[in-house]
């Protein structure tokens, strides 16, 4: 575990900048490392995908455990400075989000699974979670050190839903493994993190089941403050009547409020919808 000092040093050997446009904050807590590695369930088989290695941290952690990790990393002085670095790691340098996961993991993967393990910029959560959930082949399981109040969030329960929520739950069940402080970082963030552990993924039915649930889903949230027989009246064009209809249907509370369903609601929800 590097030191802030060394941390510092590294940065003025190698002529680096730390660039807050991608949300680089370096990990100094050997016990934050440890718990993410210990939640992470790895073996001698497993190949890892890790998104942001910055210095290598978690990287070298990861490849001792490891029989192959790959990690994509969008600064180019810092992943040609990884590079063959770590023996069975491939570092690449590109943005995660313009990489196309399935022939990755096609590249990297013989049996096609793989886990997600990361201390993640924070400003790229959402797309992160989402590219990994929706694609055609999913992670064994995912372990993202985040911020705080967007794991609290993905693992909220009904009366406190979002579609951040839904997105994660539909496919997986995540869980907080431990908060951690902003002092377990450098430069220290102004926010709190917390480890965030998604497993169970699992896709049951259908791509265009899966659309047709989001966009009722995001129809039903479209005004939060709204009652749900509003926003499904507006956004499917039905009159009120129709909405307290299918809402009956569903058995859902006529007065309920986009935040207040579970998951299960929702699908019963979307289903109906579908048949109408």
């Amino acid at each position: 575990m590097l030191s802030k000092e060394e941390i510092k040093n590294i940065f003025k050997k190698e002529d680096l900048k730390i660039l807050k446009s991608l949300g680089q904050n370096f990990l100094i807590d050997e016990k934050v490392l440890k718990k993410i590695i210990i939640c992470s369930d790895l073996n001698s088989d497993d190949v890892v995908f890790e998104i942001g290695p910055g210095l290598g941290i978690l990287t070298k952690e990861l490849s001792e455990k490891c029989r192959k990790v790959v990690s994509i990393e969008k600064d180019v002085k810092i992943s040609q400075m990884l590079k063959n670095k770590f023996e069975n790691v491939e570092v690449i340098n590109n943005d995660i989000l313009q990489i196309n996961i399935r022939e990755l993991v096609q590249k990297y993967s013989e049996n096609g699974k793989f886990k997600l393990v990361s201390n993640i910029p924070y400003y790229i959560t959402s797309p992160i979670i989402k590219l990994f959930l929706e694609n055609d082949v999913l992670p064994k399981i995912i372990v993202l050190l985040t911020q705080k109040e967007v794991a609290e969030r993905i693992c909220a329960k009904p009366g406190k839903l979002s579609m951040i929520a839904l997105g994660v739950q539909t496919y997986g069940e995540p869980k907080i493994i431990d908060f951690v402080k902003n002092t377990s970082f450098y430069p220290c963030p102004k926010v709190d993190s917390a480890i965030l552990k998604i497993i169970d993924i699992k896709r049951d039915f259908s791509k265009e089941y899966y659309k047709n649930l989001f966009r009722i889903m995001k129809i039903g949230f479209s005004a939060k403050r709204k009652k749900l027989v509003n926003n499904l009246s507006s956004g499917l064009q039905l009159d009120k009547k129709q909405s307290e209809e299918i809402l009956s249907y569903a058995e859902i509370d006529l007065k309920a409020r986009a935040q207040e369903l579970g998951l299960d609601d929702w699908k019963k929800l979307s289903e109906i919808i579908q048949r109408k």
